[in-house]
């Protein structure tokens, strides 16, 4: 099995690398090839991708190529991280809407959106050279804003699913809270990419025991403090919201915030630079501890279980991913990408029932996929009036005056990369 993935002179890649070596009985790969325009950093993260590998005892063999065409040739799933601007962009998306007194965030907001514009049209062309090399071989993105890049994914006939890892770190979580194996906990996970609510957490499946009224009585404060919103909010909502809604719950508090502290993105930007020192040792043969703080925690094991239901002979699993609705939630079009829980095989994913949703719920998730829309339609015909009117309809601008201040500084920010801008 050859596994492919492009931007893999991403500093986080170690991570990816040792889950596939520790879960190697799960996904048996026997080529894996990082692929990114990067050679320097490719060549430093693929001697520690070796070293891993030979460390653990896996068999695979790691090869690095800054050749889309020839690394992608004859794999059976290219996984996608890509980051187009890398960290500079990032810091932008997180500095100019501010200036409007709106979130500075890399996926949500007009942040997100400047990212959405970058990010799909290159995106889609590295899909249709995968689709030239091996029309047969799936696409896994892991690339933010995950819904609206797997939606024009799939939008253009492609094998492609969505990855996001909030419902494994809920997973995670819980199950040590709760003193229970990760496997026997299920989350009724529903909503869009970074946008989605645990309404049940059940003991052994879909239809078991529902455990979240104890677990919120017994942790609710733990899990509040971690999600940074009031313990009275869990309680009222009387469910779990991603991290993401607090932008949505407590907007105005993050922007201030936001206004007297480092943007993430200098904060993550100074921990690549101590990264790529680290991999450049030669004596390192495992991921380092700093890693942990770089994001993305179970992300490598929520891919290699995505990529072994798609891919391996292991019989279909439950598995929470992107992917179109198709009347999962009818409120919403089929052709809207939303994140779920899905019965996953070599046929693809197919979202299991949800419970019933809240109009709390249902009118954000309705509003965001409207914004979502016109993002898209950004991202794939440009002009400035489409810019503004995805800022319009998103929940978090809303305003005239604001969608005009923000289309103007995410226009400027971007030239680079926008040929129409």
């Amino acid at each position: 099995m050859k596994l492919a993935v492009v931007g893999g002179g991403s500093t986080y890649t170690p991570e990816l690398i040792d889950g596939f070596a520790r879960l190697r009985d799960t996904l048996p790969v026997g080529e894996l090839v990082l692929i990114d325009p990067a050679t320097d950093r490719l060549e430093l993260i693929g001697g520690l991708a070796r070293r891993i590998f030979a460390r653990q005892g896996h068999p695979g063999r790691v090869t690095t190529t800054a050749d889309l065409d020839a690394g992608v040739d004859g794999a059976d799933a290219v996984l996608l991280q890509l980051r187009i601007g890398g960290q500079a962009a990032r810091l932008q998306d997180e500095t100019w809407p501010l200036e409007c007194g709106c979130v500075g965030q890399e996926t949500t907001g007009a942040g997100g959106l400047a990212k959405a514009l970058r990010t799909v049209p290159v995106v889609l062309d590295i899909a249709e050279r995968v689709r030239r090399a091996n029309p047969d071989a799936w696409i896994i993105d892991f690339t933010n804003p995950v819904g609206i890049v797997t939606r024009a994914l799939l939008r253009a006939g492609h094998k492609a699913v969505g990855l996001c890892n909030v419902a494994i770190g809920f997973q995670r979580k819980f199950a040590a809270l709760l003193d229970l194996a990760p496997g026997d906990i299920h989350l009724d996970h529903v909503g869009l990419n970074h946008l989605t609510w645990e309404l049940g957490v059940r003991r052994g499946g879909p239809d078991g025991e529902d455990l979240l009224p104890r677990l919120l009585a017994a942790h609710g404060e733990a899990i509040a403090g971690d999600l940074r919103l009031p313990r009275a909010v869990l309680d009222r909502l009387g469910v779990v919201p991603s991290y993401y809604l607090r932008y949505f719950y407590a907007h105005d508090e993050v922007v201030r915030e936001l206004g007297t502290k480092p943007s993430r993105a200098a904060e993550v930007a100074a921990m690549e630079r101590e990264l790529l020192a680290l991999y450049g040792d030669p004596a390192l043969d495992e991921k380092p501890a700093l890693l942990a703080k770089r994001g993305g925690a179970f992300y490598s094991e929520a891919a290699v279980d995505l990529a072994a239901s798609l891919l391996a002979d292991g019989g279909p699993a439950v598995q929470v991913v992107n992917t179109y609705n198709n009347g999962t939630l009818p409120f919403l079009p089929d052709d809207a990408v939303v994140e779920v829980q899905a019965r996953v095989d070599a046929s693809g994913p197919r979202p299991l029932a949800v419970p019933r949703l809240d109009p709390l719920h249902t009118g954000l998730i309705s509003h965001v996929t409207a914004y979502e829309d016109l993002a898209l339609d950004a991202a794939l015909r440009g002009g400035r009036e489409r810019v503004f009117k995805a800022l319009l309809a998103h929940p978090l601008v809303g305003q005239f005056d604001l969608a005009e201040g923000l289309t103007d500084r995410l226009l400027a920010h971007n030239k680079e990369h926008l040929p129409w801008a």
